[in-house]
């Protein structure tokens, strides 16, 4: 059995507000939330926004050995506008981020479940707001982490 790379994960839920982001431990097994970033959509052409610079500074302070992103994809499978504006969104983190390198993972459901898990802890309303970027960063990563480990059985 070939166990996950050694290393830490970013999970990224990137909102138009606002951007959740999980961090992993270095074995890979649980995704825990680490901070939610606000989208930065007034960035000069050209310029790396501040959003994305952020997820650059926290993959150094963490040694991240990979990014995950969250890629919308409908409920049957197809990608719309939304998947596009984040394919696009991760190409612009990959080539800031250097050597680290980006994957996309289906995030269907991610902040449907998110909200309902802080629902059940009685996390509601702005307390709800403030946080569910981050708990849907952690369902993203922790799902992907969850189907490494079963594909290296």
């Amino acid at each position: 059995m070939n166990a996950l790379p050694r290393g830490r994960r970013l999970g990224v839920d990137v909102g138009k507000v606002r951007v959740g982001v999980a961090l992993s431990d270095p074995d890979g097994i649980l995704a825990t939330p680490l901070v939610t970033v606000p989208r930065d959509m007034a960035a000069a052409p050209g310029a790396v926004p501040g959003d994305i610079a952020e997820l650059v500074r926290l993959v150094g302070e963490h040694e991240a050995v990979q990014i995950v992103v969250g890629l919308p994809v409908r409920l049957n499978g197809a990608e719309g506008d939304a998947a596009i504006d984040i394919r696009a969104y991760a190409e612009r983190l990959e080539h800031a981020a250097g050597q680290v390198p980006v994957v996309l993972t289906d995030e269907r459901m991610s902040t449907v479940v998110a909200t309902r898990r802080l629902a059940e802890r009685g996390v509601r309303g702005k307390r709800q707001r403030a946080v569910v970027d981050q708990a849907a960063a952690v369902e993203i990563l922790q799902s992907w982490l969850d189907a490494q480990r079963r594909q290296m059985r």
